[in-house]
This record gives structure tokens, C-alpha cells and sequence, in this order.
């Protein structure tokens, strides 16, 4: 049987966490679908389409990984879609590890057969989230070392454009 995986997040933006994780869980899985979701509680700065996009960039040399933007669903359900028995998430700290927790649980009401895999970041992208890059970006500060170039440079970018 294939192990597949999902990695779901909004990635806004894609971080060298995120990328750290999605290189781990590659060497772990024969599959894993990074799916780009939205998140409603949230004002996203990339759109589905340009994130895609610039996940893939940052992560061609990874032949495994695969990047979709989710449909508006539940999680256990387009796992089930793309045949993911595994879920995987990062985690960075004991709130991290709480809500995960609880989501876990409720994703398996929805998908007995749905495993969660937490992977611990490692200590240097333990404080790295997207909403503090994001912040640092906005107030010009350096996000060379927080996010893969394509990201980076698509970021100044973004929001060059937005303060014209």
C-alpha cells in the first residue's frame, strides 16, 4: 500500500518551517499532498493560485511532494479524496501540541482511518510563524532567513505593490 500523506495549511506565507516539515515528511511517505487551504478566520495576502505556485517552486527538488490548492471541505474528507491516511502537522510548542491534539480527535470522527502525525520543529524554526513574517515583512525587516527565496522575493514584492 501507498503511504500517502497530507500537509494542509493556508501557508500565507510558505515558511522555512513549513519547508522543513514538508522535507521530513517526504522522507517518511511515498506521497505528500501539500493542500493549500483558506482559512475564513483569516485575511490571506496570497491568493490559492499564487501560493501554489510559489510552494512548488520552493519545493521541486522533492519529487513526492505534490501541491493543490483544497476545495472548500472538510479535511478528513479530501484526504479521503486523495487517498491520505496520514495527516501531518508541525508543531512548535505546547499550544501548538494542545490544538493539534483536539483537531486530530475530531478529524477521526470523521475518518476512523485517518492518522495524525505530529512532527516537532526543529529549534531553529521553532519561532517562526507566517503571521510574524508577515508583520517583519510589512515594517521592512529581513524575512531572507525565515522563508525560501521565491517566497521572500515574492512577498517584498506583494507588498511593495500594495503600499503604492
Amino acid at each position: 500500500m501507498t503511504k500517502i500523506a497530507l500537509f494542509p495549511g493556508s501557508f500565507d506565507p510558505f515558511t522555512n518551517g513549513h519547508m522543513d516539515t514538508v522535507e521530513r515528511a517526504s522522507r517518511l511517505f511515498d506521497q505528500v499532498i501539500i493542500a493549500v487551504m483558506t482559512n475564513a478566520a483569516k485575511q490571506p495576502l496570497f491568493d490559492a493560485t499564487t501560493k501554489v505556485k510559489l510552494i512548488e517552486a520552493a519545493t521541486q527538488q522533492l519529487e513526492n511532494v505534490e501541491v493543490v490548492a483544497q476545495p472548500k471541505t472538510l479535511t478528513a474528507t479530501f484526504a479521503k479524496e486523495v487517498g491520505a491516511h496520514y495527516l501531518i502537522r508541525g508543531i512548535r510548542n505546547a499550544n501548538d501540541f494542545e490544538y493539534e491534539r483536539d483537531i486530530a480527535a475530531l478529524n477521526q470522527t470523521q475518518a476512523a482511518d485517518l492518522e495524525t502525525v505530529l512532527l516537532l520543529a526543529k529549534q531553529e524554526f521553532a519561532f517562526i510563524s507566517s503571521s510574524m513574517v508577515k508583520e517583519i515583512a510589512t515594517f521592512g525587516g529581513q524575512i531572507e532567513q525565515l522563508v525560501p527565496p521565491v517566497v521572500a522575493t515574492a512577498l517584498i514584492q506583494k507588498l511593495r505593490t500594495e503600499s503604492d
